[in-house]
């Protein structure tokens, strides 16, 4: 089985952006609702500016979208990066299962040999 493999920058920084517990928060926090940098940065026990950066990380991954409403920046997510990174996953979860379904096969076939020796 051939495993699909992105081996783009894109890739890189979705995955990099998750690495990160806080920014995965701030995703799940965007998802559920579009909100503005401040109302994420009071969340935090973090400095306006370390929140921020975690946000430009964010949407250098275009995992989130920024932008401008008057005074405030409004975050929401991009969903269509979320499924990227869903369908990568999807791929090696399914190679993993293959490759226990022949640990599985391997392991009962030696039994089976065995079973048949034992009764000769």
């Amino acid at each position: 089985m051939v495993v699909y493999q992105d081996v783009s920058n894109e890739t890189d920084r979705i995955f990099h952006a998750l690495a990160d517990a806080t920014r995965r928060d701030i995703v799940v926090r965007v998802v559920q609702r579009e909100q503005s940098v401040s109302t994420l940065a009071e969340r935090y026990a973090m400095s306006f500016a370390a929140v921020q950066k975690h946000v430009a990380v964010l949407e250098r991954a275009h995992l989130i979208v920024k932008e401008r409403r008057g005074r405030e920046q409004i975050v929401r997510s991009n969903p269509d990066t979320l499924r990227k990174a869903t369908v990568l996953l999807q791929h090696y979860e399914e190679l993993w299962r293959d490759r226990a379904q022949s640990i599985s096969d391997i392991l009962s076939q030696g039994v089976a040999e065995q079973e048949k020796g034992e009764e000769s």
